[in-house]
């Protein structure tokens, strides 16, 4: 079962708590409240981890539906920001993250109840920026794929991206790293120099170290150990062939210069 299977069938609401569970189990109805009912076993009050024997497989599996849930919930606050909820920010979200069509409908009800909370984004950028403070690369993913789907129109909207400064901040992510992830996802070409992180006068050590470091922190099968689900492998895949692409054509550049 995919990972948003999982979280739109109600078995998220009682992994994941605080304002991410709270939507998660607005939207799935029914089967949450079934679920509450039968006395199903909840995993926490805030972050939602239970302690003991199971804790490993329990944060596991929160921190990946968080990250899931999280990605929903502000992609449908984001799509506000500009004034306008178009289609094709919806349709961009479930096409780069593969919603099976069985699950279309579900994920839907989440991203419509997420947009019309009253909850604000910070709320759900505070508690998943708490729940992945030990891996801002994973931090770093999701910012990244929001990015994505505030772009799903072709153009990056002065509001949208006044957006995505503040969930960075919440998310403890510097100014620099900030543009060198915008760079990362832009529509079009972009500087090389910007999605490495270096300037153009960078010497060769400077450079080489900062590539081995990206390609480092941000290895697919890295991320998913630190809690991005399976489910959200193409963005992480794409993020490093940006990265490899970008090093080659600065290699390129100064093998010229």
């Amino acid at each position: 079962m995919s990972i948003f299977g999982k979280i739109v069938g109600g078995v998220g609401g009682f992994i994941v708590g605080g304002p991410l569970g709270a939507v998660l189990g607005a939207a799935a109805g029914h089967a949450y409240d079934r679920m509450r009912e039968e006395g199903v076993e909840t995993y926490g009050p805030e972050e939602g981890v239970k302690s003991g024997a199971t804790f490993e497989r329990a944060n596991d599996a929160a921190r990946q539906m968080a990250f899931t849930v999280a990605v929903v919930a502000l992609s449908a606050k984001m799509a506000k920001a500009d004034g306008v909820v178009n289609r094709e920010e919806i349709d961009a979200f479930k096409r780069a993250f593969r919603v099976p069509p069985g699950d279309m409908a579900a994920v839907g009800r989440l991203f419509d109840q997420a947009r019309h909370s009253p909850d604000g984004y910070e709320a759900y950028a505070r508690q998943i920026a708490r729940m992945f403070a030990d891996t801002p690369q994973v931090l770093e993913e999701l910012l990244g794929a929001l990015f994505v789907i505030a772009q799903a129109d072709g153009r990056l909207h002065p509001n949208e991206v006044a957006f995505l400064h503040r969930v960075a901040d919440i998310f403890g992510l510097p100014p620099r790293d900030f543009e060198r992830i915008r760079a990362t996802h832009a529509v079009g070409d972009a500087d090389p120099y910007h999605i490495l992180g270096v300037p153009p006068d960078a010497d060769e050590a400077t450079l080489q170290s900062a590539y081995r470091q990206l390609v480092r922190e941000n290895h697919p099968d890295r991320l998913i150990a630190q809690g991005m689900p399976p489910d959200f492998i193409d963005l992480a895949t794409q993020k490093m062939a940006t990265i490899n692409a970008a090093y080659d054509a600065v290699s390129r550049r100064r093998l010229k210069s």
